[in-house]
Formats: C-alpha cells, sequence, structure tokens
C-alpha cells in the first residue's frame, strides 16, 4: 500500500488500482469461501477506508472502472438474493443503488376555482 498525493484534497491511501484491485479481489474471494454475503461495507472494510472513501475512489479515472465493477458485483448479489428471499434488507440496499419504488395515483375530476368571491367548476 503506497499513498500518493493529488490536488484539492487528502492523499490517496493507494498510488494505483493494481493494490485496490488486488484487495477487492481478495474481499469476493474470502466472502465466496466464508458464504458471507457481499456488501459495500464489507468492500469499503477490506479497502480499509468508508463507504465515503470508496466513493471518493469512484470518482477517480484511475480507480472508476475497478470500483464500478466491484459495486456492481455489490448491486447484483442483493439483486440475485432479493429474488430468491424477497426480503426488505436487499430492498433497502438496491434503494441505496438509485433503484426507486415508484406509485402512481390518478387523480380525476373537476377543479373549483374562487377567484374574487366566484366558484368557477372546471370539469376535465
Amino acid at each position: 500500500m503506497a499513498t500518493s498525493k493529488h490536488a484539492g484534497g487528502r492523499p490517496l491511501k493507494y498510488k494505483d488500482v493494481t493494490e485496490v484491485q488486488r484487495l477487492i479481489d481478495k474481499y469476493f474471494r474470502e466472502c465466496d469461501e466464508t458464504g458471507t454475503p457481499y456488501t459495500i461495507t464489507g468492500l469499503a472494510m477490506a479497502l480499509e477506508m468508508s463507504r465515503e472513501g470508496v466513493i471518493r475512489y469512484e470518482n477517480k479515472d484511475e480507480f472508476r472502472d475497478a470500483i464500478k465493477k466491484a459495486k456492481q458485483k455489490v448491486e447484483n448479489s442483493y439483486e440475485l438474493r432479493l429474488i430468491k428471499n424477497g426480503r426488505a434488507g436487499e430492498i433497502f440496499a438496491l434503494k441505496n443503488f438509485g433503484w426507486t419504488d415508484r406509485q402512481e395515483t390518478e387523480i380525476t375530476g373537476g377543479i373549483n376555482i374562487n377567484i374574487g368571491g366566484k366558484v368557477k367548476d372546471w370539469a376535465e
């Protein structure tokens, strides 16, 4: 693990993507061996940083692909568990990846508007 400086912030923990990728691969391998589900927090811990640190690295050109692929692998595991188990925890986790619940409501009927003491009925 090497430290390098970058403009506009504190020094980076890792100098190049090779070390980051090695730790990512090790994290997924250990999860597979122990049956531990993949998580973003687990990935962050394997990289010895916070979740926010993972996001910061994802925003750096040289680390972007490695971090995005790792996060996508975590997202995929949540999605597969949701299909298999249908648990709320996976739904919550997927929402953190930008997934949303959307409920549409249609309102029908007229609109009453009070203008100058007179009520006008605006029917559709």
